[in-house]
């Protein structure tokens, strides 16, 4: 069979979530399938390990001048003029418009249906209008967590029957200090709370800064930062009128992207991940955390409670003084930090990489 990929996001430099989920799946499928002939289709050439591929893997490079319309422009093109694969795998929430009789594609979440105003129209009306085409298109679609699919059963009135929950794995943040800089090894000079994700208003990060600065105004001997790890996205301003209002300009430290080994420094030495986000299709830091022995406070809403078990400990997302006591009990409370580490640890080893792609190319073959 001649299994179609699109791995145009997986090839960024910069990986985020949906990147790294297209990344690793790619990788594992590299592992698990010498039988299957892959076309990898990518904007740029491959890149880093992306590039080494095994004989039944094969780079198909297809220019394109709009990046952002490459899946539905590009690609489109390749599957209309082009060879057609047996069944084409899209891991990010859009299809060309022209597709191969059988078609899957990945919705990680909806959230913009839910939470519109934290994004900009555009966004919108592309993300429904690529959901048109998967409705139309797609044989089969995966989803990450069964909240999601609970989600676009709900929205869009899709079938059970045409979506399967895979669970992403993750990968355990490495601990190479030799490659982390040296602003990021002097930030664990001081105890600190760690939060990693775009800083944006859906991640809820504004809220999060604000129980914050409840913690430190309450324990002000114990000296924690705040470091928040991601890059600024929309409604980024009302984080930094939080940090303002609160006073806490010499507290809280804003990382922009950072690389895996410097994450997994952070990880590795935080008092605590603090994750109390509005709304995640999965989730993927509260585990990266956990099986680093770093306790974590998240949300007890959307998919979270479905990822974590009772391995986190669970807040109220709209409530700053919740978020507060959460945080002050895991940073303070020695006896239950020590249980949400242990249980965490346990928690973790059940999101595997290896378990997500077999699981997928299940899928992808069941076509």
């Amino acid at each position: 069979m001649l299994i179609g990929v699109d791995a145009s996001r997986a090839n960024k430099k910069f990986k985020t979530g949906v990147e790294w989920y297209s990344y690793c799946l790619i990788e594992e499928f590299k592992k698990i399938d010498r039988e299957n002939q892959y076309f990898l289709y990518t904007d740029q050439p491959l890149v880093g390990e992306l590039a080494v591929c095994p004989d039944n893997f094969h780079e198909k490079i297809l220019k394109w001048p709009l990046p952002k319309f490459w899946t539905l422009g590009r690609l489109t093109l390749e599957m209309l003029m082009g060879q057609r694969p047996d069944v084409l795998f899209v891991p990010a929430h859009t299809l060309p418009l022209v597709n191969p009789s059988h078609t899957v594609v990945t919705i990680h979440d909806i959230g913009f249906e839910r939470f519109p105003e934290f994004y900009k129209w555009p966004d919108i009306a592309y993300h429904r209008f690529a959901i048109k085409t998967i409705k139309r298109c797609a044989t089969k679609i995966i989803t990450v967590s069964e909240f999601s699919k609970r989600e676009i059963m709900d929205i869009y009135k899709i079938p059970a029957e045409k979506i399967v929950v895979t669970h992403i794995g993750f990968v355990a943040p490495m601990d190479k200090i030799g490659c982390v800089a040296d602003k990021i090894k002097k930030i664990s000079e001081q105890p600190f709370v760690l939060f990693v994700g775009r800083l944006e208003e859906k991640k809820n990060v504004w809220r999060m800064v604000e129980a914050f600065g409840k913690v430190k105004e309450k324990n002000q001997s114990a000296g924690f930062k705040f470091v928040l790890a991601g890059r600024p996205g929309f409604g980024y301003e009302k984080i930094l009128n939080a940090i303002e209002k609160n006073n806490l300009k010499a507290d809280v430290v804003l990382l922009d992207w950072i690389s895996k080994e410097e994450l997994g420094f952070l990880y590795r030495r935080a008092g605590a991940l603090l994750f109390a986000t509005l709304y995640e299709g999965f989730g993927i830091p509260p585990l990266e955390a956990m099986s680093v022995s770093c306790p974590v406070v998240c949300s007890n809403t959307t998919s979270l409670p479905e990822i974590v078990g009772d391995a986190a400990l669970l807040v109220n997302p709209l409530n700053i003084e919740n978020i507060a006591d959460g945080l002050s009990t895991i940073l303070f409370n020695e006896e239950k930090r020590k249980m949400y580490i242990e249980i965490g640890k346990v928690r973790a080893t059940l999101f595997t990489w290896e378990r997500c792609a077999r699981e997928t190319l299940n899928v992808l073959l069941s076509n």
